[in-house]
């Protein structure tokens, strides 16, 4: 065939559509950080779509409804007080190194999350099982906790109060099946390699469903670079950006996904300190907060902790800015402190260095300078900001908390007295009753009884709500198993891709 034919063809090709196959490992682009990939340590979104693919518990998400499907078992019964869940494993389960998943692995790997003498933050969601809280706490050992094994396939959790949303629960990565060699997994995927900004993961070969897994390699390759992400994208080397693309870049706007998450920024009190220990104190900064000006670059502005979602409604939010107010307040907390009236206060608000949260803190200091408060702002890089809020010697700090289970629990946890999760060191018996309150029931009933529990929250002056975030994907419409969804978890295990006709348009061919 001559040069002219080889050409005509060619161009006839692309003026009618060609086929595309993907012949090249499957990428997504992160963004960059440093990752946790330990199952029960781990704390972030980004962690979390990666582990989606490492491990698996009894439960995963259904990629498009977010609701329980089967993992690792094959079914669940309830017992008719609510208080026992027993499940049933699919048999001849193995890791990654060919070795038995059976009953007993899944309770090693729940009494290593509860490990007292670990930090695992997502510990403390175990403690409507019977004995959980008590041998995390290192005031029980792990016989007293409910998980009973019986035989190699059945296992029962013993609960203190019903809890309907267990299964959520179990959906999350720290409820995963775990071996101890961190090199083996339980999921659909194994880390091939793991360097500089790119992590490889290899299909496993022993996974249970292994023929229903597409995907054969998948690689996460961190870049902050929107513009360079956005040209990946465009020239198909990229199949999925996460967060950090340039939209006005992307040629194909069907390929952006713009969603509300149920997630939300908000800033809070450490209260181990005097005087910010105390709710009338922390409600005078409050009511000196410019929140129109907090909440000026949000997508959806919050007054509130939680998001509405399904049947939840949340309490009055927090809007109220009047300076004079704010100091009136003040004096009178003063004066029940038994404290002079112009006694110093000072606080520091730690930030990381992003130009954002500084500028959000340097709006604080300029409007509590107003009464009379010496106000600091603490820096560390952005990498290092959520390890360091635990030890880190400051009065205020500032969360994204994205659910990790689509239930208002996911959030209020983080302010139960003896939740892992619990780094203000508040503690509200009526907050923490409102939620034992909850436990025990269900429907309507429990959604109001869990808004009363936020309005506790947000009235005892302990943070301060900004936003609702929206988070980026740009997803090659060829992609199949990926949904938006209001938590932005999307199992690696679904993902696959198909051929598709592209088209060129208004291709002019040369005579």
């Amino acid at each position: 065939m001559n040069k002219r034919k080889v050409f005509l063809l060619l161009a006839l090709q692309l003026c009618v559509g060609f086929v595309f196959a993907l012949d090249r490992p499957f990428v997504i682009m992160d963004v960059v950080h440093t990752y946790n990939l330990d199952p029960h340590k781990a704390n972030s979104s980004a962690d979390a779509q990666v582990l989606t693919g490492l491990y698996e518990g009894l439960f995963v998400y259904d990629p498009y409804s977010l609701e329980p499907t089967f993992g690792l078992i094959e079914d669940y019964k309830v017992s008719r007080d609510k208080l026992r869940w027993t499940f049933y494993l699919q048999e001849n389960l193995t890791f990654s190194n060919e070795e038995p998943i059976t009953a007993e692995t899944v309770k090693n790997s729940w009494i290593e999350l509860l490990n007292p003498k670990e930090s695992h933050p997502f510990a403390s969601l175990f403690d409507c099982v019977q004995g959980a809280a008590e041998y995390r706490q290192g005031k029980a050992t792990a016989e007293d906790v409910g998980i009973v094994v019986q035989g190699d396939y059945k296992i029962s959790l013993i609960l203190n109060a019903p809890a309907e949303h267990l299964p959520s629960i179990l959906c999350h990565h720290a409820f995963s099946v775990v071996h101890q060699d961190k090199n083996v997994f339980s999921g659909p995927y194994c880390i091939e390699s793991q360097e500089g900004n790119t992590v490889i993961l290899k299909k496993n070969p022993f996974y249970y469903d292994k023929d229903n897994v597409a995907l054969e390699e998948i690689h996460f390759i961190q870049s902050d670079d929107p513009e360079e992400n956005a040209y990946l994208f465009n020239t198909g080397r990229a199949d999925w950006v996460i967060s950090n693309a340039s939209i006005p870049s992307i040629i194909d706007k069907q390929s952006i996904y713009l969603t509300a998450e149920f997630a939300t920024e908000y800033l809070f009190f450490k209260v181990y300190e005097e005087p910010w220990n105390r709710a009338d104190f922390r409600n005078a900064l409050l009511t000196a907060t410019p929140w129109e000006e907090l909440r000026s670059q949000a997508f959806i502005p919050a007054s509130t902790l939680i998001i509405g979602i399904g049947n939840y409604v949340p309490p009055a939010g927090l809007f109220d800015y009047d300076i004079d107010e704010a100091r009136y307040m003040l004096a009178e907390a003063k004066k029940n402190a038994g404290m002079a009236e112009d006694a110093p206060l000072e606080i520091t608000i730690a930030v990381s260095d992003y130009e954002y949260a500084i500028n959000q803190a340097l709006l604080l200091v300029d409007a509590w300078s107003q009464l009379g408060i010496t106000v600091n702002v603490s820096k560390t890089p952005m990498d290092r900001y959520l390890d360091s809020v635990e030890g880190w010697d400051a009065d205020i700090f500032s969360y994204i908390w994205l659910g990790d289970f689509a239930d208002p629990l996911s959030f209020l946890e983080l302010f139960r007295s003896d939740s892992t999760l619990n780094v203000t060191g508040w503690k509200n018996e009526t907050f923490d009753d409102l939620l034992q309150q909850a436990s025990s029931t269900s429907g309507t009933e429990r959604f109001e009884l869990l808004s009363k529990a936020e309005d506790v929250l947000l009235s005892d002056g302990l943070i301060f709500p900004v936003s609702h975030p929206v988070t980026l994907n740009v997803v090659d419409p060829a992609v199949s198993g990926w949904s938006s969804n209001a938590l932005d978890i999307h199992p690696l295990k679904y993902l696959d891709i198909k051929p598709t006709q592209q088209y060129i348009p208004n291709l002019v061919m040369a005579p």
